[in-house]
């Protein structure tokens, strides 16, 4: 199990999604430890099920046990069902309800904080998707008391009818929650590239955070390190290893070196298993620690 004590907030810990089907404390810090990762994150539940997950409290107590001894940074990822935006009722309703129970394991854990994806209208009419996530949300960020873990909206490549994916439109998807205090932001580098900003090109990582601008910045808590299978503004979901896709590893040096990121934990989601993982997180600590690719 991991024993060091996280690193300082400029550090810009790394780590990755860790598997946790035998255990969130068991299997779950076991891989952690094994891959070298500095921060984890986890499903508690299925995440292609509506059924949340009940939960060992053994495992819960190790875990939360484990971080407030060693200060290891763990996030949350909701379920892929979730869809905040949907037209159908029942869909919304659910959603809801699976993300209020994701944030209430959260906080058993420990965790900083429980992803989410922004949603899609469905249909063309994204204002009234915007309106239909807001109402979905609001009494779900409403509902966590005394300062409970923040839902982290990610979002998405831009396929479909998605209600967020380019970074301008993170502004006006807060600005539809009201800009409420616990909703705070997760960047994903492939959903990024799919929808259209060119992480690869001179300035490209600054563009983002430019068009991001600092309201948005200062709510950024998490980045997903994914490299992506397709090219710029292909609004195609396929994550590659870092480095071995077509974003490179410069982007994610500038990104580990950016100002904007001081203390933003760095989680991949890339194939390959134990072996694919503990090379990305070696990948990420190198260019962290270098002072050029």
């Amino acid at each position: 199990m991991i024993t060091r004590r996280a690193a300082p907030r400029s550090a810009r810990p790394v780590g990755v999604h860790v598997p946790v089907a035998a255990g969130l404390a068991s299997a779950g810090l076991g891989y952690a430890a094994g891959v070298g990762a500095e921060v984890m994150q986890v499903f508690v539940g299925n995440p292609r099920t509506w059924t949340p997950g009940e939960g060992d409290e053994r495992e819960i107590r190790a875990l939360r046990a484990h971080v407030e001894a060693t200060g290891l940074p763990v996030f949350v990822h909701s379920p892929y069902l979730v869809n905040v935006g949907s037209p159908a009722d029942a869909v919304r309703a659910r959603s809801a309800a699976l993300l209020a129970q994701s944030l209430l394991r959260a906080r058993e854990i420990g965790a900083r904080g429980v992803v989410v994806h922004t949603g899609s209208s469905v249909t063309a009419d994204r204002d009234a998707g915007l309106r239909r996530a807001r109402e979905a949300l609001l009494p779900v960020l409403d509902a966590m008391p005394g300062g409970g873990p923040p839902v982290l909206l990610e979002p998405m490549a831009g396929q479909g009818h998605m209600l967020c994916a380019a970074a301008g439109e993170i502004g006006p998807y807060l600005a539809a929650l009201d800009w409420h205090p616990q909703a705070q932001l997760c960047l994903d580098t492939c959903h990024l590239f799919a929808a259209g900003h060119d992480l690869t090109a001179a300035g490209g990582v600054d563009a983002v955070f430019s068009e991001l601008g600092q309201a948005g910045i200062a709510r950024l808590r998490l980045i997903h390190a994914n490299d992506a299978r397709d090219r710029c503004g292909s609004r195609r979901d396929r994550h590659e290893n870092v480095g071995k896709g077509e974003i490179g590893l410069r982007p994610f040096w500038e990104l580990l070196h950016h100002p904007a990121t001081a203390g933003v934990a760095f989680v991949a989601e890339t194939p390959g298993g134990r072996e694919g993982h503990r090379r990305d997180i070696a990948t990420l600590k190198r260019l962290r620690s270098r002072p050029a690719p």
